[in-house]
């Protein structure tokens, strides 16, 4: 086989039944590693890879206090009719008990009436609380039992603790990607493409090819995740990912060959004139959403690395499926591609391949008149809509955020509601140091003594280790542990209470437990997000500076790319955090945007805006070696490939704003946020600020230093090969009927 995309687009059309033969056999594979491996291979838990205080804290715990069952979740009992001094009261609380640990899920649960303690009874009495150690990780039975006891002998039944939080937040998440994928965006990605192609065949075929590669790196994250953590959030973003990539890709090629077919090429030398000039810029694009998905490995989290993993093995997979597969099934369809066509639209599409469309010639042209106008009104709107990003806050929205359907939902506002500042992840303050000398227990006094009077933590309980050289306070944290609230208490004690209590001392004080781990993360994200900007930029510059053999094209494509997301972050900013329009659109208004969004969202639109810039690029350089005239070069590639490029862009909005119409808000920000910046992208960047600045710029788009000319030139507009290969002839595709 030939190491290049003609030929490997000339050899699996010339044996096209081997070729998906193979790719069938990887299929049935796939599946049969899905089934037996993929349960064992995700998880619900994120961690950090790398060292932060909230770390440390909890190695230092693990060292010097003996391992011991913790409560992780919290069982509300609450009755208006009955107070915890009435038999029935105390009736129902031993019956909760007798069930549960007949569930055998159950370790322990405090209860008020064996212990004694008043903590666990709110202060009108008409409630307690039950704190809950579990034997493993499966909350479900017990989720099953408050839900079977809650409305029953005017007591209302509820919990919530951190098991329970992380079941309904996996529940959710698949809830989302079913509606969005499933429901939304698969739908809306086969209307899309039958209207492109004209064609109900052709457009099931790259809808084929996106379910292919999702399975297929599904199956392959299966293996990866027997050796290392992966987050169960993958699956969404290989999904999500495979339609997006698998459509385009698939999108760009067949269309490549259809104009080849209308030119009056044979099939096998149209298959390899589109492997010569589609598959090529396919491959280029597959690398640069590639490297763009790799600065995310770069952040010591294991969920963003899962994401990028995830994506980086779907963007494989869907580039080398339309370099082999699609180019044996266009040997198997042939003409037949274009079967069951549209009315009217299916002729207009197969006639329209590769020309340029009317409304865009014009817009393009009336662009190119006036240049300067048009880029710096643009710019001016990009940059006026990524204004509010400068106020951007980040965090974790948490369990707040949940519907109120969700047991951990009911049961996080019934432990406000009666034990307000309680919750089962308090903050873990580590003091190390010998707390004999005055000094040391001085500094304590004075921090619980500033602990009592905030409002934000509850009562502190203290714990010494045996040598007396580490003091454990453990400190309740009101609010949702990951809720604005708790965040900025842990950040307060960080930064005001503990250097004021410990002024002059040597000892290492560090602050652990969950709400502390998520202020941690954010910290690192935030920190992290410039070295993965700076990071996914070079390589994104050199990438395409080989692509294109000019260093003026890829610093004006990283420039418009860095346009797109900024109006993406401040829209998001705008509709989330300063509930513009938040409610008509039917999301969720957050105190802040999701530590991970900002991030993920530059890696994924960095990467899949960069998909289309090449493809039209390509278009524009191979016009521009034809022709050698930049203005002709930019009306045609721009004019051409704007039906292609507007049509893959709104499948790709479609996908996501299927979860933005979901329910987790995490889900919501992610998919309105790609959403909104590819349709920037695929609008005013394609069809304004693109042919306005390579017009004012003329021929120093091209321009490349003498030093750099031992690049090789890979020539990414490609050359369609027209020489037959020798095979014997076929008869002639049938046409398809009208």
């Amino acid at each position: 086989m030939h190491f290049s995309t003609e030929g490997l687009a000339r050899d699996c059309a010339v044996h096209p039944k081997r070729t998906v033969a193979l790719w069938g056999t990887a299929v049935l594979v796939s599946f049969v590693v899905i089934a037996l491996l993929l349960g064992s291979a995700l998880t619900s838990d994120g961690d950090v890879t790398s060292n932060p205080d909230s770390k440390q804290a909890a190695a230092l715990i693990r060292e010097s206090f003996p391992p011991k069952p913790t409560p992780s979740e919290i069982v509300v009992v609450r009755s208006d009719r009955y107070t915890v001094d009435n038999a029935a009261f105390k009736a129902k609380i031993a019956s909760l008990g007798e069930r549960a640990n007949e569930l055998r899920v159950v370790t322990d649960a405090r209860s008020y009436y064996v212990t004694n303690d008043k903590a666990l009874v709110s202060k009108d009495r008409h409630a307690t609380m039950m704190p809950v150690v579990m034997r493993g990780d499966n909350v479900t039975p017990l989720v099953d039992l408050v839900a079977s006891a809650n409305g029953k002998d005017s007591f209302q039944v509820s919990v919530t603790g951190s098991l329970t939080a992380d079941a309904d937040f996996e529940k959710l998440s698949e809830e989302d990607l079913q509606k969005g994928e499933v429901q939304v965006g698969l739908p809306a990605a086969l209307i899309i493409l039958v209207l492109v192609f004209g064609a109900v065949l052709a457009g099931l075929l790259p809808v084929l090819l996106g379910l292919l590669s999702i399975v297929i790196a599904v199956a392959l994250t299966a293996l990866v995740g027997q050796a290392f953590d992966v987050s169960f959030f993958v699956v969404n973003m290989i999904s999500a990912m495979g339609l997006a990539l698998g459509i385009d890709y698939a999108l760009f090629i067949v269309s490549r060959f259809r104009e080849e077919r209308g030119r009056g090429l044979e099939k096998i030398d149209a298959i390899i004139a589109s492997g010569a000039t589609a598959s090529r810029a396919v491959l280029f694009s597959g690398i640069a959403f590639v490297l763009a998905m790799f600065g995310m490995l770069l952040v010591p989290d294991t969920i963003l690395r899962s994401l990028a993993l995830g994506a980086i093995l779907v963007g494989i997979v869907s580039v080398l499926a339309a370099l082999t597969l699609l180019p044996a099934v266009l040997s198997l369809l042939g003409d037949r591609v274009n079967a069951l066509r549209i009315p009217v639209i299916g002729r207009r599409a197969i006639k329209s391949a590769g020309s340029e469309g009317r409304f865009w010639s014009l817009l393009v042209g009336g662009v190119m008149k006036r240049p300067l106008v048009s880029l710096v009104a643009a710019t001016a709107l990009l940059l006026a809509a990524a204004v509010p990003v400068l106020s951007i806050n980040t965090g974790q929205s948490g369990l707040s955020t949940l519907p109120d359907r969700f047991p951990s939902k009911q049961g996080f506002d019934a432990l406000n509601r009666d034990f307000p500042g309680t919750g089962v992840d308090p903050a873990q303050i580590v003091i190390q140091g010998s707390v004999a000398l005055a000094p040391v227990r001085s500094a304590l006094d004075k921090l619980n003594a500033s602990l009592a009077a905030e409002a934000a933590f509850g009562p502190a309980t203290q714990t010494t280790s045996n040598n007396s050289d580490l003091v454990l306070l453990s400190v309740p944290v009101a609010g949702d542990a990951d809720g604005p609230q708790a965040t900025g208490a842990i950040r307060h004690l960080r930064s005001d209470l503990i250097p004021q209590a410990f002024a002059g001392l040597e000892t290492n004080v560090l602050v652990g437990g969950s709400t502390a781990e998520q202020v941690d993360y954010a910290t690192i994200v935030g920190n992290w997000l410039p070295i993965v900007l700076a990071f996914v930029l070079g390589l994104s510059f050199l990438l395409l500076t080989i692509a294109f053999r000019s260093i003026v094209i890829p610093a004006v494509a990283i420039a418009l790319n860095l346009l797109s997301v900024g109006a993406a972050y401040g829209l998001l900013v705008l509709v989330f955090q300063k509930g513009l329009a938040n409610g008509l659109l039917g999301f969720q208004q957050a105190d802040r945007i999701e530590a991970w969004v900002p991030l993920f969202l530059f890696s994924v639109l960095f990467g899949l805006s960069m998909d289309y810039q090449v493809f039209l690029l390509s278009r524009i350089k191979e016009r521009y070696s034809q022709t050698g005239d930049t203005a002709a070069a930019v009306s045609f590639g721009v004019s051409s490939t704007a039906r292609l490029i507007t049509g893959a862009a709104l499948i790709i909005i479609a996908v996501f704003a299927g979860f933005a119409a979901g329910d987790l808000v995490m889900f919501q920000q992610m998919g309105f946020g790609v959403a909104v910046a590819l349709l920037v992208d695929a609008t005013i960047v394609r069809s304004v600020l693109v042919p306005a600045s390579m017009k004012l710029l003329d021929e120093r788009n091209w321009y490349l230093p003498s030093w750099l000319n031992w690049i090789p030139e890979v020539n990414v507009e490609g050359h369609a090969s027209t020489s037959p290969v020798t095979k014997p002839p076929e008869a002639p595709a049938a046409p398809a009927p009208a």
